[in-house]
């Protein structure tokens, strides 16, 4: 199967898990999706500073920037993967 399909797969598992991952975890699935799907983090960053989730999914993605879209595919596809396991 295509790298594609297999991303696309994992992203529709990751919404199925048996338990909900840390919140570290979510925002590493959440910037991984990003990469894979936008590429680089290019927006401005939140204007509230009291959006706190807001902020840390903005510096979860901006922590990947230059990684290939290819790249962060596998790996989403990997955490995936093993969050399936546990």
């Amino acid at each position: 199967m295509e790298l594609q399909k297999l991303f696309e797969q994992a992203a529709g598992e990751s919404k199925s898990l048996s338990e909900k991952p840390s919140n570290e975890t979510l925002l590493q699935l959440y910037s991984l999706y990003k990469q894979s799907t936008e590429g680089d983090n290019n927006t401005e960053p939140p204007s509230n500073p009291f959006d706190f989730v807001a902020k840390a999914k903005y510096e979860a993605w901006l922590g990947i920037k230059g990684k290939t879209k290819d790249a962060a595919m596998q790996e989403y596809i990997s955490l995936v993967n093993k969050l399936k396991e546990n």
